[in-house]
């Protein structure tokens, strides 16, 4: 069952910034009722992100996107965790001349940016992970929060996009899917597109101000918010793959990249650099 809920909070929460006073521990630990604080990203510490939880993917990666994944455009200052689009070219070092495939036939990228996660590090299976980010919404920008699972290729592993956006019939939107092996296509999706419009005409200046991811797992469903809006549900009885795996009862790891390109849109006349602003990464399970 699929809902869609005109609930939207404009708190402070969410307005805010790391300025003035700071949540306690206390009150990050204990925010949902039954639930325990089992592992958070602050990002406080100013420099790299912390590698014992974070990797980074590198070069031309997915989707035809146009930039090139490098560490150096993910970085840690005054208490957010900056990733940074430029537009600068960079030498392919898996260049072929004539090759027809699209991570080798291009000599240089023309735009850089960066996409870390937490593969083999911090995974978790079922609870309620929030991300407070702030997104640039220039065209050619495609900024996401997402898991994958621990097993199997994709879609066999499981997707779920707490956010994503990108353009839709040259429009921008908000996303919130999740996708798996399809028995008659490739890949399934059950997939909610909001068009960006309708968080505009809520609250004009959006685009910027910080706002509140959430996911709310359990081994029935999947709840994908957005400021306390209930953007998709999927149940989790119809998610299996062909082979009778559930890709969503298995443990996912988390990524957070800006793209580039393809869905995102032409970005040739965006000022650039852009920025995928991340406040923090917060993951909770039922108490025990």
């Amino acid at each position: 069952m699929k809902k869609f809920l005109s609930i939207i909070s404009l708190s402070l929460t969410i307005l805010g910034c790391k300025t003035g006073s700071k949540t306690s521990d206390a009150d990050i630990a204990t925010k949902y009722q039954g639930y325990e604080l089992i592992w958070n990203e602050e990002f406080e510490t100013a420099g790299k992100p912390n590698p014992v939880f974070w990797n980074y993917e590198h070069g031309f990666t997915r989707n035809e996107e146009l930039q090139w994944y490098q560490k150096d455009n993910a970085n840690i200052m005054k208490g957010f965790l900056t990733i940074e689009g430029r537009r600068e070219r960079v030498k392919n070092n898996n260049y072929e001349a004539g090759s027809n495939n699209w991570k080798k036939h291009r000599e240089f990228a023309e735009y850089t940016s960066s996409s870390i996660n937490t593969r083999g590090k911090k995974e978790f299976q079922y609870g309620i992970l929030e991300v407070r980010a702030k997104i640039d919404t220039a065209k050619g920008n495609w900024p996401a929060i997402w898991t994958l699972g621990i097993t199997k290729p994709w879609p066999s592993n499981g997707e779920i996009d707490i956010m994503e956006y990108y353009m839709v019939n040259k429009e921008p939107h908000i996303l919130a899917n999740v996708a798996w092996k399809g028995s008659e296509e490739y890949v399934k999706w059950d997939s909610e597109k909001i068009p960006f419009q309708h968080f505009l005409d809520k609250y004009p200046e959006w685009p910027e101000k910080f706002h509140i991811w959430k996911m709310d797992w359990t081994k029935d469903y999947i709840r994908l918010y957005l400021d306390d809006e209930l953007l998709n549900e999927i149940e989790l009885s119809k998610t299996n793959n062909p082979d009778g795996f559930n890709p969503f009862h298995q443990p996912h790891y988390i990524l957070l990249n800006l793209a580039l390109g393809s869905n995102g849109g032409d970005p040739s006349e965006t000022a650039f650099p852009q920025e995928y602003i991340v406040d923090y990464v917060r993951v909770y399970q039922k108490k025990k």
